[in-house]
């Protein structure tokens, strides 16, 4: 159900101006008229909803791990691009009405570096921007490294256009590339990767590879995975959606027999060198999760971090299958979590929950969810 606000009678002590021009109009931020510490309270809120509506779990509020950053924490943001005629607006979709467009010049979300481009982009593509690839809507991804190098990805082109004009008009942008519709990813200009620190790991990105977007937040909840994984010496891990597997890697170099599995190639051949050039004990897997998981098990231990749309269905099933003892799930959204944990409750029982605050002025949120093997009796 949607509600539209018409009045405000009393205003909450924890409401609070807007700091964007954009947000009354435009759909990326939701909670932008509450005091950051409202939003990370509602958050808590939002997530033992979600379990208890959807996946039939009763919890307390988690406790909400915030962000040191409300603003200029994102090192990824996307922008669409819509050309109308002559008249081009670049920015997010409507609230309410998600078949237009607000044309948005700066986004107080993005890091710096992120903003400096974007606003150079923007001068610098020209008349119906026509030094960017054709077609008649384009997906805009700006982003950066933790040295402040921008790459854009562009996505629903059709043709060329003119990149390599942009790279040298527009300061800090450094690579493009362009996504199909299949996701693959075709260098347009530019570095064909660019370098990446993250924690101890040098990473080489190209195109759309993910990484966490707020890398503060990102650290915390590392941290806290990895505490909850225990002593890993000796034990079979299986790492699901395991990306760049920097994850998988800290845990096989502590003395894990892990398994890493993931779609994306690039991210997957990445993690595969880094392996190899440790000597770590890992194997990674450039295959989608529920094709390979079923074979892979049993496990003493399964880390699943899947993207939005959470867990296939036939993965869940693997897991009921042949249940291992302990699962770490890592949820950036509680509805498709809590649908998952209200499967796997026929062989697991949730002994924890804490979110994180990746997201700072949005409704989004990330979870982490430790499950445990057995009968109610047994906890």
């Amino acid at each position: 159900m949607r509600g539209r606000l018409l009045r405000i009678l009393e205003a909450s002590p924890e409401r609070r101006d807007p700091p964007c021009p954009f947000y009354d109009r435009c759909g990326g931020c939701q909670l932008q008229h509450l005091r950051y510490a409202a939003q990370t309270d509602a958050k808590a809120l939002i997530v033992a909803d979600s379990l208890r509506r959807l996946g039939g779990i009763d919890v307390e509020p988690p406790p909400v791990s915030p962000s040191s950053r409300e603003f200029e924490y994102r090192n990824r943001v996307t922008f669409v691009l819509r050309r109308s005629g002559e008249r081009v607006s670049a920015g997010f979709h409507a609230v309410g009405a998600p078949g237009e467009i607000v044309d948005v010049d700066r986004c107080p979300l993005g890091e710096p570096p992120i903003s400096r481009v974007w606003a150079g982009l923007r001068a610098a593509w020209g008349s119906n921007a026509e030094r960017l690839p054709p077609g008649s809507e384009l997906r805009l991804t700006v982003r950066a490294t933790s040295d402040g190098a921008v790459g854009l990805v562009v996505e629903g082109a059709q043709g060329y256009g003119e990149p390599g004009a942009l790279l040298s008009e527009v300061a800090g942008l450094e690579a493009i590339w362009s996504l199909d519709r299949d996701g693959a990813i075709d260098w347009y200009s530019g570095e064909p990767v660019l370098s990446e620190q993250w924690g101890p790991h040098q990473l080489e990105l190209a195109g759309d590879a993910f990484v966490q977007v707020n890398r503060a937040v990102a650290a915390q909840l590392e941290a806290y995975v990895e505490e909850g994984c225990g002593d890993v010496a000796g034990r079979r891990v299986i790492d699901a959606y395991c990306g760049f597997g920097l994850r998988a890697l800290e845990l096989a170099w502590k003395g894990a027999r892990l398994v890493g599995i993931d779609s994306d190639r690039h991210a997957i051949a990445v993690a595969q060198g880094a392996a190899a050039e440790s000597g770590a004990a890992a194997r990674f897997l450039a295959q989608r999760v529920e094709r390979a998981l079923a074979r892979e098990l049993p496990a003493d231990l399964v880390l699943l971090n899947p993207p939005r749309r959470g867990v296939a269905r036939e993965a869940v099933e693997a897991l009921i299958r042949k249940p291992p003892p302990r699962i770490l799930y890592v949820s950036c959204d509680p509805a498709t979590l809590a649908r998952d944990l209200k499967a796997l409750a026929q062989r697991f029982r949730v002994v924890a929950c804490k979110a994180f605050d990746m997201f700072p002025q949005t409704a989004h949120v990330e979870t982490v969810v430790t499950l445990v093997r057995g009968e109610p009796e047994q906890f």
